[in-house]
């Protein structure tokens, strides 16, 4: 696969990165229901042979267990080790549920524990998950502390996930930003108006989560399996996985099958190939269950669509609007 320097680091990443948020299991809040631990490390060896060079995960991801088989996978892989990214910033209580946490001493028990559990002696990429309320000096002092452990050797590049252009602002007066991870797909595009310009004017990387959707876009999404997702999978009372806006949303899908079938490829492989044409994304996060899944969507990465068929897509919205 090609490779894009990402933002002002070192680092040269493929166009498609494995995402390890729902291979972290049951048990927590955004869980995606249960996972075998050793199709999820089959599934990043299949995505790793395939050519990806990087892995995005976190340590909230069941509650550090998605750290832990990420840390198993690469340990057992036998060729170039990839580049390992991962979050902070978020923390469960006993229950599993979720909440900011951005306090230094905070941060830097879970630095500890992520190095610990991925088994390297730095992070490549350490990024603040979720940025804390709005006004809340709280940014300051995570970014700092990120900062801080950089400078330590911890971790290698820090970046932030779902931050605004106002966030941004006041994390880039304290230390360069290297990456934003933002969630980008079809049928999230809120990033395009400011979030994405801003980042390609200043030179901050972008790696995009759930440019499928979280499933949605895959064409393996129905209707019937969205009403049997398990109790314990945060998507089954997500609105994009309800109606009215599922029926919508597969119908999205049935155009992407359209452009998938001219290229032998997959509608999952299109949409990720949608948020790639963007001059603003370096790459996008891409999550896989087991080895098949990972064989029908790691090589998004060199799937190029032409303006005719970004126009077909855009005169589907423009028609389903009417």
């Amino acid at each position: 696969m090609q490779t894009k320097q990402l933002g002002n680091s070192k680092l040269q990443i493929t166009a498609v990165g494995y995402g390890a948020w729902a291979i972290g299991g049951s048990g927590w809040q955004f869980a995606w229901g249960a996972q075998s631990d050793e199709d999820s490390i089959a599934a990043i060896h299949r995505a790793l042979t395939l050519g990806v060079n990087w892995i995005d995960t976190a340590a909230i991801y069941g509650v550090g267990h998605s750290e832990e088989v990420v840390g198993r996978a690469v340990k057992s892989w036998s060729g170039v080790k990839p580049y390992i990214f991962t979050k902070c910033g978020l923390v469960a209580d006993a229950q599993g549920n979720v909440s900011r946490d951005l306090d230094g001493a905070s941060i830097r028990r879970e630095v500890e524990n992520s190095l610990r559990r991925l088994g390297v002696e730095a992070i490549d990429l350490y990024q603040i998950h979720w940025p804390p309320e709005p006004d809340s000096p709280k940014l300051e002092e995570g970014w700092s502390t990120l900062a801080d452990l950089k400078k330590e050797g911890k971790v290698r590049w820090i970046g932030v996930s779902n931050f605004d252009v106002k966030q941004l602002r006041r994390a880039k007066a304290i230390a360069p930003i290297t990456s934003l991870q933002p969630p980008y797909s079809l049928v999230h595009r809120g990033v395009e108006e400011d979030i994405l310009p801003y980042c390609l004017r200043e030179g901050i990387g972008v790696i995009v989560y759930s440019p499928m959707a979280s499933g949605l876009l895959t064409g393996a999404m129905t209707a019937e399996r969205a009403a049997k997702l398990p109790k314990d999978d945060w998507r089954r009372s997500d609105p994009e996985f309800n109606e009215p806006r599922l029926s919508h949303n597969l119908a999205l899908v049935e155009r992407l099958k359209d452009i998938a079938k001219r290229h032998g490829r997959s509608p999952g492989e299109v949409a990720i190939a949608w948020t790639l044409r963007n001059p603003a994304v370096t790459g996008a996060i891409v999550g896989a269950r087991n080895a098949r899944q990972a064989d029908g969507v790691m090589r998004a990465g060199d799937l190029r669509l032409n303006d005719k068929e970004v126009s077909e897509i855009e005169e589907w919205f423009e028609e389903s609007a009417a």
